[in-house]
């Protein structure tokens, strides 16, 4: 029923620049727009007619389309070829683009996103596949260097475009500009990229269902939790339930199917597996922090959309700097290692941020957000370097799809979980506070005997600073969780394996160049 299907040969590959230019223009162009949207929301509210709690839906319907249709790349490009599969997905994500910028209701919107997340979702693990494809293994680094710059760097510049283009022209150019960056990545795609043998597999109708059951199901969950107040809600209930159900029949179907959706023989690989999991912890970490950052900024410190783009810029000037270094480097030094310190990297930066004060200046949020963006770098290209050095070629367009979804995965939770966090540790920071706030209180009456004597004005303006208070310990409690998450993941570098020949260890080693 299969065939092997025979790799790219990537000695004989033509135009391996300009195919890189498209491809990555095609990658960044995704990855942008699920940020870009975000900040264009309240613009978009009053045009369509929806309310502040269905507004999300311009989100969420896209989130959970793009889940459910992330897994099935693999075997869409191995059917149909990933040259083909690839340009076709560019253009409908770009016609979808241009129909969301046309919108005139909220229904329209939400279906002409759902649209653009089914054709977008496997823009970013194609475009992985192809990168591996047309470079020989010593090019890996350079390859992953740069897909990743695009994939890190993508979501920080996001918000402060869609900001920009949404202040100076409207919420309609944060879609039309898709369109000259569309054009350009198709003809490019379509003029230079190879074709790749076409590998003819049985489509598991049953496995992809259960998968997307359960993917859809958690996505949704996730997005609607904090809406509804999570597990108070009938509606969560059933989405667990679904979730359960999705996963827990996948992975029995999966182990007994004599073809499953995805090969089990794709998880006996260590380095892959490993490097899952580390994707997890980067999407939850790198996207937590980007959702925790913008609100703070303009909440706490009154920054206007603008200036908070120009404050977590140098985030991304960070990431950027260490993937460079880190190819020199590994030539000399284990990438477990940088592994290992990239990690301490981003973990000092949360404990940093963890120290941030409603009175400090732009400079410490640049500073913690220049090293973690370059912690980030440094584990992120080795790991994507080592999670696909090791597996086989055939099971290259699933592999990419799974790290794609388990880190889409890992940043749907990572938000959820902080925004849970910051909700509730608000209400019990200014619970503690106001106790102290309080006419029984000596050092409060002495020193402000105004607001002692119940003074309406001076009440108003301590319950101002304590909500100031309690929203800043919020944000530092969240940081500081990050940063345990980010130190228990520094055992994991240990399992990474070493390659044990000569052309592996030249493979893995240059991979970072």
């Amino acid at each position: 029923m299969s065939e092997a299907p025979a790799e790219t040969d990537h000695h004989n590959v033509a135009h391996r620049g300009l195919i890189t230019f498209a491809i990555m223009a095609a990658t960044i162009m995704q990855v942008l727009d699920t940020t870009i949207a975000n900040v264009a929301l309240p613009s978009m509210t009053g045009d369509l007619g929806a309310s502040q709690d269905t507004i999300t839906w311009v989100l969420t319907s896209y989130i959970v389309a793009a889940a459910i249709m992330t897994p099935v790349t693999g075997w869409i490009s191995d059917r149909y070829g990933r040259k083909e599969v690839f340009v076709v997905c560019i253009i409908g994500f770009v016609a979808a683009s241009m129909l969301c910028g046309l919108s005139w209701s909220l229904n329209s919107m939400v279906m002409f996103r759902l649209v653009q997340g089914i054709f977008g979702a496997a823009i970013v693990p194609l475009s992985q596949t192809i990168l591996l494809d047309i470079n020989p293994p010593e090019k890996f680094g350079q390859a992953m260097a740069l897909w990743g710059a695009g994939i890190m760097v993508g979501p920080i510049i996001g918000p402060t475009l869609g900001g920009w283009l949404t202040q100076n022209y409207n919420w309609r150019w944060v879609f039309f500009i898709n369109l000259p960056v569309g054009i350009v990545a198709a003809i490019g795609s379509w003029a230079f990229l190879p074709e790749a043998a076409r590998r003819l597999r049985r489509f598991d109708f049953f496995g992809f269902s259960f998968l997307s059951l359960g993917v859809g199901s958690l996505q949704l969950m996730l997005d609607r939790g904090g809406a509804v107040d999570w597990f108070n809600s009938a509606e969560i209930w059933i989405e667990f339930a679904l979730v359960l159900t999705g996963f827990w029949v996948f992975v029995v179907h999966i182990l007994t199917a004599e073809h499953p959706f995805i090969d089990p023989q794709i998880f006996k690989d260590r380095n892959f597996v490993t490097g899952a999991v580390f994707g997890f912890v980067i999407g939850l970490v790198l996207y937590s922090s980007l959702a925790l950052l913008p609100p703070m900024l303009s909440g706490i410190f009154g920054l206007p959309t603008t200036t908070v783009g120009l404050v977590m810029g140098p985030r991304g000037m960070g990431t950027m700097v260490s993937m460079i270094l880190v190819g020199r480097l590994v030539q000399k030094v284990d990438a477990r290692l940088l592994v290992i310190v990239g990690l301490l990297l981003t973990a000092g930066s949360l404990y940093a941020m963890s120290g941030f004060s409603p009175e400090q200046d732009s400079w410490p949020i640049i500073s913690t957000g220049v090293v973690q963006g370059m912690g980030m770098g440094l584990v992120f290209v080795p790991l994507s370097t080592v999670a696909f050095s090791t597996i086989a070629a055939k099971y290259r367009g699933d592999a990419t799809s799974l790290f794609t979804l388990i880190r889409n995965v890992g940043s749907s939770i990572g938000i959820s979980a902080v925004s849970v966090m910051l909700t509730r540790n608000i209400q019990i920071n200014h619970s503690e506070l106001s106790t102290a706030v309080s006419h029984y209180n000596p050092v409060l009456a002495q020193a402000l005997p105004t607001a002692a004597s119940g003074n309406p004005l001076m009440i108003s303006q301590l319950d101002g600073l304590v909500n100031l208070q309690a929203l800043m310990i919020s944000y530092i409690d969240d940081f500081r969780m990050m940063m345990f998450v980010t130190l228990a993941a520094i055992p994991l570098a240990i399992m990474l394996r070493k390659p044990k020949t000569k052309l592996s260890a030249i493979a893995a080693a240059s991979a970072l160049e």
